[in-house]
């Protein structure tokens, strides 16, 4: 009987191990979104992610352009790297989700937050 319950518990564990992995969905590809601004103009986003460990790279796009993501670091499911746009320095912070990253970005004094979805 004893045996059974270890047994159950076990299987238990690495069901929800599984589970908790799948949560965590791998940040690598291509995410879109729109940016809107605090002036509330609108400029659809694209994000191309290369995860290798914990080093984050890829690139950014945008109407102005596409830029190089700097200083990426990823750990667990929550994210952070720099872009510079025109000499300006963007740090971003954002978050891993099943289906969407949630992302903060910080343009001057403006703290700007937004959605993406994976699309490829």
């Amino acid at each position: 009987m004893k045996r059974k319950i270890f047994t159950t518990a076990l299987l238990s564990c690495c069901f929800m191990i599984c589970m908790a992995t799948a949560v965590f969905a791998d940040l690598t590809g291509k995410w879109t979104g729109n940016l809107t601004m605090s002036d509330g103009n609108t400029f659809p986003v694209t994000y191309d992610f290369k995860v290798a460990g914990e080093k984050l790279t890829g690139t950014a796009q945008s109407p102005q352009g596409d830029v190089n993501i700097e200083d990426g670091k990823i750990k667990g499911d929550e994210f952070s790297f720099n872009v510079n746009v025109n000499g300006l320095d963007v740090p971003h912070k954002g978050k891993v989700y099943a289906d969407s990253v949630g992302m903060n970005l910080t343009i001057n004094a403006d703290q700007l937050h937004f959605v993406l979805k994976r699309i490829k």
